[in-house]
C-alpha cells in the first residue's frame, strides 16, 4: 500500500512471460501500435505518446528536456517534496525557475501563479506537479492554470506519475503540452516504463529546437516512432506488462475506475479519521490516490511501520525531510479495492493497539465498509 510500486494484477505479471522479440520485427511495431493507442485514451489525447524505459523521475526529465532550454524562465507551483524535484530538473536543464511557494499541506492558488507570470515578464512553461505524492496534496486548480499558460503563450507541463489512470487528468481538455505518468503507480504495471503525451506544439518545437540529451531527446522518439520502433532497445517484458494492464484500464472504463480511486480515498480518510488521525492535506485538496496522515500523539512511526509490514504483510510509506516521523502515507492505487482499505484499515488499527494507543477499530471499519458500499453496485 505503499504510493508506488502498487500491487500488479496477475494478468499484467503473466504477460511479461511472451517471448523476447527483436525490437525491429513486426511483432514488435504492432504492440507498440497497440500501447500508443490504449495511451491515448487513457491520457485522453490525440497527441503523441512516447513510452520510455526509465522511471517515472525519467519521465519527467524527458518532459522537461523537451521544452527547456538554456536561461529560460520557468514557473513552477512548489508545495512538497516533487514540486522541489522538477525544479532542480528545470535547473540542470539550464532553466531559471520562478518558485510559486505554498506551505506544505497546501497548494498555490491560481492568482498567485497569474503574479507570477506577470511579474516575470516572457515565461517559456508553466510546469506542475498535479499530484504531490510527498504531501497527498492534489492540484485541482490543472485547468486555471492551463489557461494561465495559454494566454500567456508558454508551454504547459504536468508530472503526473501518481495521478494520471486514477485521477482526472483530460490532457487536451486542460490544454497539457507534456504529460508525464510511470508504469508502476495508478496504472498498476510493474516499474521501469515512464510514458509522456506530447501536444502537437510542443512536439514541433522539440524537433526544431533538439535538447542537449541523448536518451532523452523526443525527436529521436517521434522519428523512431514513424515505423512503430523505439531508438533504443526498450525492455520487452515490461512493454508487454504495459499493453495488458492498459487493456484492463479500458475494460473496466477510466471513468468507473476514477470513481473507484476516489471511493476507496474517501474510505481512508473517513477511516483514520475514526481512528484519531488527521489528514496532513488541506480537506479540499486531499488527493484521491495517495493519502496522508499526521500521527496521533504517542505513535512511534518506525516501529509503527515495522509492525505493519512484520505482523501483518501491509506496506505503507512514511514522511519526507521534516516530515519524516511525523506522518505517513498510504498508496490508493491502481487494483485498488474494498479487500485492499478494509485490510490496511484493520492493520492499522492493530498496530496503533499493539503500541498502546486507544482507538476504536470497529467504528473506522464501519466508516469505511459504508463508503465503499457504492462499489458494490
Amino acid at each position: 500500500m505503499t504510493p508506488g510500486p502498487t500491487n500488479v494484477p496477475e494478468r499484467v505479471m503473466r504477460a511479461m512471460l511472451a517471448p523476447i522479440v527483436n525490437h525491429r520485427c513486426e511483432e514488435f511495431s504492432s504492440l507498440f501500435r497497440r500501447i500508443v493507442d490504449k495511451s491515448k485514451t487513457v491520457f485522453e489525447t490525440n497527441g503523441d505518446i512516447v513510452v520510455l524505459t526509465a522511471s517515472g523521475t525519467g519521465g519527467v526529465e524527458a518532459a522537461v528536456r523537451s521544452v527547456v532550454r538554456s536561461n529560460d524562465s520557468i514557473v513552477v507551483p512548489i508545495f512538497g517534496e516533487f514540486g522541489e524535484r522538477l525544479a532542480e530538473t528545470i535547473t540542470l536543464a539550464g532553466g531559471k525557475v520562478i518558485r510559486v511557494n505554498a506551505p506544505y499541506g497546501s497548494a498555490p492558488e491560481p492568482d498567485a501563479i497569474e503574479a507570477a507570470f506577470e511579474k516575470a515578464g516572457k515565461v517559456k512553461a508553466l510546469c506542475t506537479v498535479s499530484n504531490e505524492t510527498s504531501t497527498g496534496v492534489r492540484y485541482k486548480w490543472l485547468k486555471e492554470a492551463g489557461e494561465i499558460a495559454a494566454k500567456h503563450g508558454s508551454f504547459f507541463i504536468v508530472d503526473a506519475v501518481t495521478s494520471l489512470g486514477g485521477d482526472e487528468i483530460s490532457v487536451d481538455r486542460l490544454g497539457i503540452d507534456v504529460c508525464a505518468t510511470a508504469s508502476h503507480k495508478c496504472l498498476a504495471a510493474p516499474p521501469g516504463l515512464a510514458l509522456l503525451s506530447v501536444s502537437e506544439r510542443a512536439k514541433k518545437y522539440a524537433v526544431e529546437n533538439p535538447s542537449s540529451t541523448m536518451y532523452f531527446d523526443l525527436a529521436k522518439q517521434f522519428k523512431f516512432a514513424e515505423k512503430a520502433e523505439t531508438p533504443y532497445t526498450p525492455s520487452l517484458p515490461l512493454f508487454y506488462a504495459l499493453d495488458e494492464a492498459l487493456s484492463i484500464i479500458l475494460e473496466e472504463t477510466l471513468p468507473k475506475r476514477i470513481q473507484r480511486h476516489k471511493t476507496c480515498a474517501e474510505a481512508f480518510y473517513d477511516a483514520f479519521e475514526a481512528l484519531d488521525m488527521d489528514g496532513f492535506a488541506q480537506r479540499d485538496l486531499r488527493s484521491n490516490t495517495v493519502t496522508a496522515f499526521k500521527y496521533s500523539n504517542g505513535v512511534d512511526d518506525h516501529k509503527f511501520r515495522k509492525t505493519l509490514e512484520e505482523k501483518f504483510q501491509v506496506h505503507i510509506a512514511g514522511g519526507f525531510g521534516e516530515y519524516k516521523g511525523k506522518l505517513f502515507r498510504v498508496g490508493c492505487m491502481g487494483e485498488v479495492a474494498a479487500y485492499h482499505v478494509l485490510t490496511t484499515v484493520a492493520a492499522v488499527a492493530s498496530a496503533l493497539m499493539l503500541q498502546n494507543i486507544r482507538c476504536d477499530p470497529a467504528l473506522a471499519m464501519s466508516v469505511a465498509e459504508q463508503k465503499l458500499r457504492i462499489l458494490d453496485r
